[in-house]
């Protein structure tokens, strides 16, 4: 019994393509595949990258400094960070991110 369910479970599973006989040696199965991507690639992928960086470069513009609100919820420093005076994070800029007691400026 369970050796005809497996037999059953097996010819349902395969496909045809694995019960033919293996093609020609002239025939390369997805021969275009690889070079079907690598237009993509250069067509649509690079000039996209392109794109979104030309557009970073010209909208990017300075904007106001926000009003500083001292939150109780933000900026808590448990401890000092390990590197410069301890009170900056790794990526702090003086324009954007304030620390506990205001903006640098």
């Amino acid at each position: 019994m369970a050796s005809s369910l497996a037999a059953i479970a097996r010819r349902a599973f395969t496909s045809s393509a694995v019960r033919s006989s293996a093609p020609a040696a002239d025939v390369v199965p997805h021969a275009g595949g690889m070079k079907q991507w690598k237009l993509l690639s250069f067509i649509v992928a690079l000039p996209g990258v392109g794109l979104c960086i030309l557009n970073a470069v010209l909208t990017h513009h300075e904007h106001e400094q926000p009003e500083f609100i001292p939150y109780e919820h933000l900026r808590i420093r448990n401890k000092r960070f390990p590197w410069g005076e301890g009170k900056k994070s790794l990526f702090h800029n003086s324009h954007v991110n304030a620390l506990p007691d205001g903006y640098e400026d």
